[in-house]
């Protein structure tokens, strides 16, 4: 499997149009592949949407775009200047990530973007790897990928939570493990964290 991580910017106060414009039309495009979620933040860079869509494969993902815009319903019309900037990233799970899946999660999503120095992901996924199932007993993964297309070495992670004040408490608790967070600081250029909200259409929620 494959991931497409589709992120634009938007113009202020536009968040709520482009999501009832997506959702309008969502069922014409799902006849073609499933959404995954579609997420805006909340805390973070502001006037940003997320969606996610997985595929078998590149191939699939060129036929879905083609016959989907072929239709004349997709994408959504939006009016002018919503969209000020688009950035794609295609992504491949990580070997310990959980497979996504449509479902209630509790409705926060904390989504964390490690950027890495080059040729230092397989040892990060490897670190990552032996203390995630120590980790998810405190709070569940929603999803760890690693860019393939798009901004490369980066690892990102996804967690849900059911309210803010769940995270705080959470992480607290994660942090006093002696084995959270692996060690990787030495490979690492930056970090970035966004809390989102689920849209109304969106499948993880």
């Amino acid at each position: 499997m494959i991931y497409e991580i589709r992120t634009y910017d938007l113009s202020a106060g536009m968040v709520p149009e482009f999501e009832r414009s997506f959702a309008a039309v969502l069922p014409k495009r799902t006849v073609y592949s499933p959404l995954l979620a579609l997420w805006h933040t909340e805390i973070g860079p502001l006037n940003q949407v997320i969606h996610i869509w997985p595929y078998e494969s590149l191939q699939q993902r060129d036929e879905v775009r083609l016959a989907s815009r072929q239709t004349q319903e997709w994408p959504p019309k939006f009016p002018p200047n919503t969209i000020l900037r688009q950035h794609t990233m295609i992504a491949k799970p990580a070997p310990f990530s959980p497979e996504p899946q449509p479902q209630e999660t509790g409705g926060v999503f904390e989504v964390r973007t490690y950027t890495y120095r080059p040729g230092t992901l397989p040892e990060v996924l490897k670190r990552f790897g032996e203390v995630m199932p120590k980790r998810v007993t405190i709070s569940p993964l929603v999803a760890a990928f690693t860019s393939e297309f798009g901004a490369l070495n980066q690892f990102i992670h996804i967690w849900a939570y059911p309210d803010l004040n769940a995270r705080a408490k959470l992480r607290a608790e994660a942090s006093k493990q002696d084995y959270w967070p692996p060690k990787t600081r030495d490979f690492m250029l930056s970090q970035e964290v966004k809390i989102c909200l689920p849209a109304a259409c969106s499948p993880l929620r």
